[in-house]
C-alpha cells in the first residue's frame, strides 16, 4: 500500500532527506512512498531496461536509468525506468554521469505493482508529459497490457500478442512485441 507521510516539507527540505527503499516521491507538497516492487515488476523492469540499453547505449543514442530520481517542475519523482537521449543526460564537469537529474526524462516506463494506485501512476505520467516527456508506457503485468501516453494524443492500448510497441524516433531500432514483453515472465 502506498503510504503518505503526513509532514509537509518544501521540495528543498525533501531533497535533503536520506533516500529510502522503496523510494519516496515529492508531489504537490506531499511525500508518498512507492510500493516495494514484486517479482513480475522486477523481471519486466530488469529485462526491458537491459533490452533497450543493448540497442541504444552502444550507439550513444540514449540510456535507460532505473529507479532514478528526477526533479523538475516542483516535483521529485522516481519512475520505474526512464530514458534520456544521450545529449540530455546530466553530466559532471569531468564527463561522468551526474548524481542529480533536474530534468524530465524523454521517455518514462511505469510498471504497475499489485498494491499500487493506477490513478497515482497516471498522474505522474501526465505530469511528465506536461514537462517535455515525449512518451510514457504504463505496463500492467496482471492484465498483460501496455498503455502508451503521448502529449496531446489519445492513449493507445496494446494487448494483442503480435502488436509491436511504439517507440520514439531516436529508439527506432528497438522492437518489442506485447508477447515478447510478457514472455519474460515465463523465463
Amino acid at each position: 500500500m502506498v503510504q503518505a507521510i503526513p509532514k509537509s516539507l518544501t521540495l528543498a527540505e525533501f531533497l535533503k532527506l536520506p533516500e529510502t527503499k522503496p523510494a519516496r516521491e515529492y508531489i504537490d507538497g506531499t511525500i508518498i512512498q512507492k510500493p516495494m516492487p514484486q517479482g513480475k515488476h522486477s523481471v519486466i523492469q530488469g529485462e526491458l531496461s537491459a533490452a533497450i540499453n543493448a540497442i541504444l547505449k552502444p550507439a550513444k543514442v540514449a540510456r535507460v536509468f532505473t529507479e532514478l530520481r528526477c526533479t523538475f517542475g516542483g516535483r521529485s519523482i522516481v519512475p520505474d525506468s526512464c530514458i534520456f537521449v544521450w545529449e540530455r543526460i546530466p553530466r559532471d564537469e569531468d564527463g561522468t554521469i551526474a548524481n542529480v537529474f533536474r530534468a524530465s526524462p524523454d521517455w518514462t516506463i511505469e510498471i504497475l505493482s499489485p498494491d499500487q494506485s493506477q490513478t497515482r501512476v497516471i498522474k505522474n505520467i501526465l505530469y511528465c508529459l506536461q514537462h517535455q516527456t515525449q512518451m510514457s508506457w504504463l505496463i500492467d503485468p496482471r492484465e498483460e497490457t501496455v498503455l502508451v501516453y503521448r502529449p496531446q494524443q489519445q492513449v493507445k492500448l496494446f494487448d494483442e500478442p503480435h502488436q509491436v510497441l511504439p517507440v520514439l524516433p531516436f529508439a527506432k531500432d528497438f522492437k518489442l512485441t506485447v508477447e515478447a514483453l510478457f514472455g519474460w515472465l515465463l523465463e
